[in-house]
């Protein structure tokens, strides 16, 4: 900050005033902790030193899926030298139930285990492998009862964690039976592991009069800072979190951060010692839960052309022992079971089935990704049944612009661009032109088959549950003209303090290397919203930019009274201030004004406008705005051996106006591989006793660099700024993009599908592993026996 304080002529300050500051928004600055990054000096909560006299916790887990428990023995614990203490379920001093919305996830298994892998004891040591032999010396008896494993089982018996709800419009019943065409299916959809780089981890230090400082990896800190607090029967106001950065989040760290860092307290608290818990990658995957896997069944009526009439869908998200965050979820999956189609007469219901598993939570697009793969699979299969092509069945039905533009849950669709977009992607991917070719390839290929693929986006933004709709910010000028930046969002590597510093940037007109955004830590903000939902940046960048405002206008009115000019003679811009014929610099500014006894501290605070959803009615309009996106893809199938590979994948997607295109581009591309991922490779398996069996990374695939398109093409869309009034009419750019990923399953059935000449849909359920997708080629084969009346007979999918 040094050369800030050489004074400059008049003549100087003049020259930098006219040029533009470079690091305001719309610039591709680098992510702040890059150079951190990629040289390993990021400060993680286990990079942190550990403290004198500090504890290591690890959990002693279930290893039934559902069992009453008889009695615990934790004497032999105490037996290893280097213990401290063993808890269970009656050692916890205050509230024992950790559920984010309603109760249902104790901290410790009371009476009975709902899942494999739910914490039943902890044991505090001098190590964690001490710790860990500590916790299974000890000796749990069981009394087994009958577990519920499988989603359709759970639908069937009416097995749920909470209430069914239901969106519907028009009479879908009466379309359906009066329809000139009518199809009828069901889908299974897999869940999908995080797979965060660092695993949950919470370090705990005791504090004066029984608080906590505790340093976390969460994407909650409010919740974190709550439970805590419940769990010891303290107020909130004794707890501090401090969460610096996260090593990856996806929405696994949105609830289930709150776990480890609410056994670190409990056991801080009775030991006083500082205390550590750091799960362990295996335990990590039994212990906290996924992507909801759904199943979906439909009824669907259309017309020659594929216009849909009615359609009825049925959501089962398999929720896990516990409700956790599903009854958000599923809405959102009934809220995006339209995708970019307008559905008019729709029924849609939403069951939240219990299942003795792990507590499935929320994972990019909350249940949204679930609920676009379903419709997508509908349009798949009319196009089969009619034999078109699905993009020409897809955009037959999007929304429009004035008319068929309500949606299911009566929110009017405004300022929709996925007519131009795709207009746009289809031109620029040659798609035309290219599924002829493929066409021509697979007709002389016996063994190799090509798919393509164009599938919209259209993702609503704001957190369905309202009142999370809200973020506050905290924003000091020191007297050097440094600045201090504090947000209610956390970091987890995808950019939002870049963002938010960039926002403060701009409306103060300085560099960004003025501005240190510090941790995210509830003594700076209070009760604030997870990082969730893609609102990070519209939360947190509004409320700072609220606060960089106020300051500004203090600033602005301070240089009225002093010089005696009007507000229209001051201006800001480059760390220059012009008020009417004279030049200052920002520090000079700053300097005056704390002379003069202005305040240079202000807080900042949004709340989303507009927004609101009546339950009873299910209807409102739950979502500020909506964002687009499209991705077209290629694929190649080996029928032999159900194996693939990508070929190449063009995305056009829509930010609004971009904050920082590098960050954005980098979002999409990361949130299509996940969402690839998620659709292709990644398969969650359990036995048939409950036990998750793909459980690290040997058996669980995330996509790899090989598994990349071989050509992969991003463009933002340009010059569209978003309608709405959001910061700087940008859009959020964290969970629409996912939804790209749908493109490359929907590629692979297409090629799956050449084999009975696109006429019939393949069964092929999500992830579409090489297993999946070979049995789907035999089916097909199955069906070429018998050609010629499948080519003339509408088959409805099992």
């Amino acid at each position: 900050m040094s050369n800030h304080h050489v004074a400059k002529s008049q003549a100087e300050l003049a020259e930098l005033f006219r040029a533009d500051i470079t690091t305001g928004v719309g610039r591709s600055v680098k992510h702040e902790s890059a150079d951190k990054h990629v040289s390993g000096e990021a400060t993680y909560v286990d990079d942190r030193l550990e403290f004198p006299n500090q504890l290591h916790v690890y959990a002693r887990m279930s290893d039934r899926a559902h069992a009453r428990i008889i009695s615990i023995d934790t004497s032999p614990c105490y037996a290893i030298p280097g213990v401290a203490i063993a808890i269970t379920a009656e050692d916890v001093p205050g509230q024992l139930d950790i559920g984010p919305v309603v109760a249902g996830d104790p901290l410790l298994a009371d009476g009975k285990v709902e899942y494999v892998g739910q914490v039943v004891l902890a044991v505090g040591a001098n190590s964690l492998e001490t710790a860990r032999k500590a916790a299974m010396a000890a000796i749990i008896e069981y009394e087994d009862l009958e577990p519920v494993l499988d989603v359709v089982d759970a639908l069937r018996k009416k097995h749920f964690v909470l209430d069914s709800h239901q969106h519907k419009i028009g009479n879908s019943s009466a379309e359906l039976a009066t329809a000139p065409r009518r199809l009828q299916g069901s889908l299974h959809i897999g869940g999908q592991e995080h797979f965060y780089l660092e695993t949950q981890i919470s370090s705990v230090m005791p504090s004066e009069d029984g608080g906590m400082i505790v340093y976390t990896s969460t994407q909650n800190a409010t919740e974190v800072q709550k439970l805590v607090a419940e769990v010891l029967g303290v107020p909130m106001h004794k707890i501090v979190i401090d969460m610096r950065r996260m090593g990856g989040g996806f929405g696994g760290k949105e609830t289930q951060a709150a776990g480890p860092a609410c056994l670190c307290a409990v056991i801080a608290h009775l030991t006083g010692r500082p205390t550590k818990m750091r799960l362990p990658r295996v335990e990590d995957m039994q212990m906290t839960g996924k992507r909801h896997p759904f199943y979906v069944e439909y009824d669907v009526g259309f017309d020659d052309n594929g216009l849909l009439h009615g359609i009825e869908i049925e959501l089962a998200g398999n929720c896990g022992y516990s409700p956790d965050l599903s009854g958000s979820i599923v809405d959102r999956a009934m809220f995006h079971s339209d995708n970019a189609y307008f559905l008019g007469n729709a029924t849609i219901n939403g069951h939240r089935c219990k299942t003795n598993t792990a507590s499935n939570t929320a994972y990019r697009g909350f249940g949204g990704p679930q609920g676009m793969v379903a419709i997508e699979e509908i349009m798949d299969a009319i196009a089969r049944s009619l034999g078109k092509d699905p993009l020409e069945v897809r955009k037959t039905n999007y929304y429009g612009k004035t008319e068929r533009n309500v949606t299911h849950y009566h929110q009017t669709v405004e300022h929709n661009v996925i007519h131009e977009m795709t207009a746009e992607l289809e031109a620029s991917s040659d798609y035309a032109k290219r599924r002829e070719e493929i066409r021509a390839f697979n007709a002389k290929s016996p063994i190799l088959k090509k798919g393509l693929a164009l599938t919209p986006v259209k993702f609503g933004i704001s957190f369905t549950a309202t009142f999370l709709n809200q973020a506050g910010a905290l924003i000091h000028i020191y007297t050097d003209g440094s600045i201090h930046l504090n947000h209610g969002g956390t970091e987890m590597g995808q950019g939002l303090n870049t963002k938010v510093a960039q926002i403060v940037a701009e409306v103060l007109q300085v560099d960004i290397s003025r501005i240190q955004i510090t941790a995210t830590n509830t003594d700076k903000v209070p009760n604030t919203s997870p990082t969730a939902a893609s609102s990070g940046t519209d939360l947190n960048g509004k409320a700072a930019q609220n606060a960089a405002e106020t300051l500004k206008q203090r600033l602005v009115d301070f240089l009225v009274r002093e010089y005696k000019v009007t507000p229209e003679d001051v201006e800001f811009r480059n760390s220059q201030v012009r008020v009417r014929d004279l030049f200052l610099s920002f520090e000079e500014v700053i300097q005056k004004a704390y002379f003069g006894q202005v305040s240079l501290s202000s807080t900042g605070f949004y709340r989303t406008p507009k927004i609101f959803y009546d339950r009873d009615k299910a209807a409102g309009r739950p979502f500020y705005y909506f964002a687009y996106g499209a991705a077209c893809s290629e694929v190649i199938v080996d029928t032999l051996t159900g194996e693939y590979k990508m070929l190449r994948t063009d995305i056009l997607h829509d930010v609004g106006a971009s904050l920082n295109p590098a960050i954005d581009i980098g979002q999409v591309e990361g949130a299509f591989v996940q969402g690839m991922g998620w659709l292709t490779t990644e398969e969650l398996v359990w036995n048939n006793k409950g036990k998750l069996v793909t459980n690290g990374p040997a058996g669980y695939k995330i996509p790899a660099i090989a598994d990349m398109p071989l050509d992969l093409r991003v463009k933002l869309v340009e010059n569209r700024k978003n309608p709405e009034d959001t910061v700087f009419h940008s859009k959020a750019v964290g969970e629409p993009p996912f939804m790209l990923g749908i493109a490359t399953w929907c590629a692979i059935k297409d090629a799956v599908a050449s084999l009975a000449d696109y006429r019939v849909q393949p069964n092929i359920d999500a992830p579409a592993t090489p297993e999946r997708v070979l049995w789907g080629v035999e089916q097909m084969k199955k069906l070429q026996l018998n050609a010629k009346s499948a080519a003339v007979t509408e088959i409805e999918p099992a």
